[in-house]
């Protein structure tokens, strides 16, 4: 698949860019060496290749879930301006 200067200008508009005729051009051949690209990746024989995160076998490392603050609902509830069953009430904004 490729472009042309009409498909740049398409896409420009629905991006809400403002192209020169140069910019176009240029991002004409920037855009079809991508879709180039991404043609050649598609042609690749993938059958048998498991897919995968990551090219190295790694583990994540994660922390242990632990609580490591003391809970502070109530101190900070009661600096609030207005609190009900425990929420913050705040003005509505929406309307």
């Amino acid at each position: 698949m490729s472009l042309d200067r009409s498909d740049v200008q398409h896409i420009a508009h629905l991006a809400r860019l403002s192209l020169d005729d140069a910019q176009v051009d240029a991002y004409l051949g920037d855009l079809n060496a991508i879709l180039h690209l991404v043609e050649q990746l598609q042609a690749v024989d993938t059958e048998g290749v498991s897919p995968m995160a990551h090219p190295q076998d790694l583990a994540q490392r994660l922390r242990p879930d632990e609580v490591t603050e003391p809970n502070q609902r109530e101190k900070f509830q009661a600096l609030a301006p207005a609190v009900e069953n425990g929420l913050y009430l705040v003005p509505k904004v929406i309307e």
